[in-house]
């Protein structure tokens, strides 16, 4: 369970709060995950022969993305008419521009307080990456609440509260970062976020059981034969649910089965 959660080791000492480069590096890093972790799965896919982005189309439109996103939508805006840009153009907008200067900051910054000021830093990237993938749901109309409202409120209030964390950290005295078990942080990371990137082209289903294997990696106490039941029956409770019983327009299987 301490290695799921990333509790502290026993003996392990602290780092000085002077070491903000590492901190930097690792936002930086967080920022480009998605673009990432999709050009991954591109190459597994290539590998697979699976009919998806190729890794030259990946890397060419999440390039043009960081370079053209933010002139394209000041242009859009200046001439007043409707702001209509691309799922990799706003996954820069919300994401990744905001995660680069907060991971220029930190380099810069020295936080009094190592622990509250990174932990807050984490919850921000969650709130930006969850107000980016409910970027394309609608919204409330009148007083109806659209599928995409909840998740904005909720994005929007761990944003703040990521925000009021990491100034408490800048403001205040306080522990130091001390070292981790990052191998269950770093895999439930990877899990949410693969299966956000696999979710359209890959299914409900594919992206669901991946994404439950990859979290199981998270621990060396899994027991990958109970492991592969649970995530099945999951799987299969996922696809009923939202679909079905939520009425959310989720595919289920991959696109290339579909077409």
């Amino acid at each position: 369970m301490a290695e799921t959660t990333g509790q502290l080791s026993g003996g392990a000492a602290s780092v000085p709060s002077a070491r903000n480069v590492t901190g930097a590096l690792i936002i930086l890093l967080l920022a480009f995950a998605p673009q990432l972790i999709e050009l991954a799965i591109s190459v597994a896919g290539l590998v697979a022969a699976v009919s998806a982005r190729s890794p030259l189309q990946v890397i060419s439109a999440h390039g043009a993305a960081l370079v053209d996103s933010l002139p394209v939508l000041l242009r859009q805006w200046t001439e007043g008419g409707k702001i209509n840009l691309r799922s990799d153009a706003l996954l820069v907008l919300i994401y990744t521009y905001p995660l680069v200067a907060i991971a220029l900051f930190t380099f810069l910054a020295r936080p009094r307080a190592p622990q509250d000021y990174f932990g807050g830093v984490a919850l921000m990237a969650i709130a930006l990456f969850a107000l980016w993938a409910a970027s394309d749901l609608s919204g409330m109309r009148g007083f109806t609440f659209g599928p995409g409202t909840a998740p904005r409120m909720l994005g929007v209030l761990l944003l703040g509260m990521g925000a009021a964390v990491a100034v408490i950290g800048l403001a205040t005295e306080g522990p130091a970062l001390q070292v981790y078990h990052w191998r269950g942080p770093l895999f439930v990371s990877l899990a949410i976020l693969s299966f956000a990137v696999a979710i359209r082209p890959l299914g409900l289903i594919v992206a669901a059981l991946a994404s439950f294997l990859i979290a199981a990696l998270g621990t060396s106490e899994t027991r990958w034969g109970e492991t592969l039941i649970v995530g099945v029956v999951l799987t299969l409770g996922c696809a009923l649910l939202f679909p079905y019983v939520l009425g959310l327009p989720m595919p289920l299987f991959p696109r290339f089965l579909v077409q």
